[in-house]
């Protein structure tokens, strides 16, 4: 019932209609580009890249792709656009890229640097400055805009290796102190709607063993690696947990209702259970909150 109130209410705000799609924007780095796994290539021709990259003029789908499958299956009508840019944050994007940005959204997904600021590992000012600008100027264009801010999960980099900035923490830390970051962006801003708790689902997936924590120790057989080969980055199966906890957030649909056999997740080689799973630690997330 919870899930379905919540849908219901998601459209009416969207302003869903069988006339026109709604259109959502996302912006970010390479965590919501899906870099260093297969999903940065995900269905690239179904969404549109602001900033296609190189000579060859490649373009990126990620976790927007990703949310545009789960929207099709669940017969939603998005019009799906992205603007990703690696390493960078918010503030980055205000600067740089805002004439590129600045139309009216139905709804903008904003994710920040993974670690809040790149000299500061954990300080929120730059995001909760940069978050209140883009609230003003999306705001500006339409009144009715849907901000979501995207809160990313711990870096195994940053928590297991010597002299990294959550060292002798536990893994759950970063995403805790990145989730709290950008609570405070949000609280600051009068029109951010709310904050996807992604790293929060991570830690979620750690705490239940579906997922290893500590790839420096080695994953057990029956855990999946939420981190691609560097640790830093997302796995397929990160990225997928993200697109989810970001699609269940939007639209207001449980991700259990995608089921067993959902498409990006046959396209990735998930087993049923497997994906069942990832889909039951998102719901339980966004149920917790």
């Amino acid at each position: 019932m919870r899930y379905l109130v919540a849908g219901c209410l998601a459209l009416a705000v969207l302003g869903g209609s069988a006339q026109a799609a709604t259109s959502i924007l996302f912006v970010g780095n390479s965590f919501t580009a899906g870099a260093e796994s297969s999903a940065i290539n995900y269905r690239a021709d179904e969404v549109h890249d602001l900033g296609p990259r190189g000579d060859d003029g490649l373009t990126i789908g990620g976790i927007p792709a990703l949310f545009k499958t789960f929207t099709k299956q669940a017969d939603l009508d998005f019009d799906v656009t992205l603007e990703t840019e690696g390493g960078v944050g918010l503030d980055y994007h205000y600067r740089q890229k805002l004439p590129l940005l600045d139309r009216a959204w139905d709804v903008v997904v904003l994710q920040s640097y993974s670690t809040l600021d790149a000299r500061r590992p954990g300080d929120p000012g730059l995001l909760v400055e940069y978050a209140k600008k883009f609230d003003t100027a999306f705001h500006a264009r339409n009144p009715d805009v849907k901000i979501y801010l995207n809160a990313t999960w711990s870096c195994a980099d940053l928590t297991y290796p010597n002299r990294t900035p959550w060292h002798g923490q536990g893994i759950e830390q970063m995403a805790l102190d990145i989730a709290k970051g950008y609570d405070e962006a949000r609280k600051a801003s009068r029109g951010i709607t709310d904050v996807v708790p992604v790293g929060k689902a991570w830690n979620r997936a750690f705490a239940t063993g579906f997922a290893g924590s500590n790839p420096y120790d080695g994953i057990a057989e029956n855990q999946v690696d939420l981190w691609a080969s560097d640790n830093h980055h997302a796995s397929e199966f990160g990225s997928y947990l993200e697109a989810l906890v970001v699609f269940g957030k939007i639209t207001g649909r449980d991700p259990l209702s995608l089921g067993p056999k959902e498409t990006a997740a046959g396209d990735f080689g998930f087993t049923p259970e497997q994906t069942t799973a990832l889909q039951q630690i998102a719901h339980d997330e966004l149920a917790a909150e």
